[in-house]
């Protein structure tokens, strides 16, 4: 077992990039789930039992982290040095925002399902494109500070089309 504090990718010995084999991912979630069942250590005592209990708990949040495409685009963009901070930093380039504010009077004026789900194959569809994006300038080992910067802000966006397109399925 590594470290408790290793970053996720090298808990799960895989390179720290956006594009992973989600298979690869799985299996590798297994064996360190199978390594560290706390059932494993029951003879040795309650500590060793809560340590294990803590790898547990470690390797599963690692795993949720990187099995999710947007969520392991905003934890590269951490451990690239451009943290995504959603909360104090909202700024969205102007024709996201005019293109965030048609998509909102399209939902509001939509009166069938089929007009809903056209709405949500475009969000889907910019999803998918800002998540390439995304992929493509974290995987540029040798990218400038800004492309990561870039990756960051795409990731803003990122989640507010998630949580967009989480509202159009709920209407549906």
């Amino acid at each position: 077992m590594s470290n408790l504090a290793d970053n996720d990718f090298v808990l799960f010995g895989l390179v720290e990039k956006f594009a992973q084999d989600a298979s690869n991912l799985d299996a590798k979630w297994k064996a360190l789930q199978r390594e560290a069942h706390p059932d494993k250590f029951a003879a040795q005592g309650a500590t060793a039992q809560r340590l294990a209990m803590q790898w547990s708990v470690r390797i599963n949040e690692a795993y949720q982290r990187l099995k999710d495409p947007l969520k392991r685009a905003a934890y590269l963009c951490e451990l690239r040095g451009a943290p995504i901070n959603a909360e104090n930093n909202t700024a969205m380039p102007a024709a996201f925002l005019m293109q965030q504010i048609e998509w909102r009077e399209a939902a509001d004026d939509a009166t069938s399902d089929g007009q809903i789900e056209t709405l949500l194959a475009e969000v889907s569809a910019q999803k998918q494109n800002l998540l390439a994006q995304c992929g493509r300038a974290l995987d540029n080992e040798n990218a400038p500070q800004a492309t990561y910067d870039k990756a960051s802000s795409l990731v803003r966006s990122l989640m507010f089309l998630d949580k967009f397109e989480s509202e159009l399925e709920d209407r549906l």
